[in-house]
Formats: structure tokens, sequence, C-alpha cells
């Protein structure tokens, strides 16, 4: 298990493949400064945001699947980790974001499937709802994207979601880390914390 975390009972967790931009989103939704960078794999310990007075922890994991410089075998013991991470902190989750990248999710969930393999993605997904955590679907990078609603369907039957997407804007958030659009997913977490009732937290998501 990761070292390090801070004794909570409340957190929300960010989680996803390497390189979709998990720690550009928490840094614009927290504003603090945490490590990027452009190759898989900056990220191989989870950063913490502790709010102590509240009892509260945001926390990002680090990216599973590839990673840059690290052989396979790091990198399946990274992924273990995250899962025992997952496992044994559950019950004080609130909820957990997996994030996507929009442009390749499809196609690199495809290729596994071609190859006879689950994807990290899938296999991450039903993890999370396996375990009963209330699951955030993050679409990352649409800015880069022509057509976001193909898109979205596309990734949503991917995850065993029926189309259109809309039918699940409660679960799916459309945003771009990077040019700071959000606000969909600052919504979902509201309405999650809301129905938590922790609505004294909902002065970290706004």
């Amino acid at each position: 298990m990761f070292e390090g975390r801070p004794q909570r009972t409340s957190e929300i967790i960010f989680v996803g493949r390497s390189n979709v931009g998990k720690s550009t989103l928490m840094r614009k939704i927290t504003g603090h400064a945490f490590k990027t960078g452009k190759k898989p794999g900056v990220t191989r310990k989870p950063n913490f945001y502790d709010h102590p007075q509240q009892n509260f922890l945001i926390t990002d994991l680090p990216g599973f699947g590839f990673m840059s410089g690290l052989e396979k075998k790091t990198q399946e013991l990274i992924k273990t980790s995250i899962i025992n991470y997952v496992e044994e902190n559950s019950s004080s989750f609130l909820a957990a974001v997996l994030i996507l990248d929009g442009n390749s999710a499809s196609d690199i969930i495809d290729r596994h499937f071609s190859r006879g393999e689950i994807p990290h993605d899938i296999e991450f997904y039903n993890f999370l709802l396996d375990m009963n955590i209330p699951t955030v679907i993050a679409v990352n990078k649409t800015d880069k994207i022509k057509d976001i609603d193909e898109c979205l369907n596309d990734i949503c039957d991917r995850l065993g979601l029926p189309e259109p997407w809309q039918q699940w804007s409660d679960i799916v958030a459309p945003i771009s880390a990077k040019k700071g659009d959000i606000g969909s997913l600052i919504s979902v977490l509201q309405k999650l914390l809301h129905e938590s009732k922790r609505d004294d937290l909902l002065k970290f998501f706004k």
C-alpha cells in the first residue's frame, strides 16, 4: 500500500490511465501545484490534498498502464498498489473520479479488446462499481475533439452505458482540465456531496 495517507474519514480519489491529465485537473480544483509532465508516469505516488478541519482528503493516485521509463513489472506493482489503496480505504470514499483521455480512450480500449485483454479503463471502472464507490467518468481534453457527442457516445458504449450519453450526465462529465473547463465535473461532485450530506465540502468544488 502507498504510505503517507493522512488518517481521514472522508475522501475523493482521482484515478486513471497515465497522461490523461489527472494532476492538471487536481491543480485546477485545489490550486496546488502538483508536478505534471508530457510523458506518461510522472505521478508515481499519491498526491494528497488534506483538509484536516473537515476530516477530508482529495487524492490524486498514480496513473496505471504504460509509464515512461518504467519496467512492466514496476507498472504492474503500481497498479496493484492502487487497487490495494482503494480496497483498504473504500469505506471513506465519497466519490471516485475516473479520468479518460477523450482523444484516445475508445481506440485504446478497442486495441486491448482486439488482443483479448480487458482494458485497464474498463477493469478499473467495474472494480470501482463492485466496491460500491460512487464513480464519475471525467472525459478530459474535449477541447481537442471535433464531435464531442460522438466521442462521448463511443466511450459510454464501451463502458456499458447505452447512448445517448446525455442520459448519464449525472456520472459522465466532459471537461478540459488544461483550459479550466471543468464545470460539468464540479456540478456532478457537488451533487454527490449534497447527497452524502456533506454540504460543508462544497466550498472546495466551485
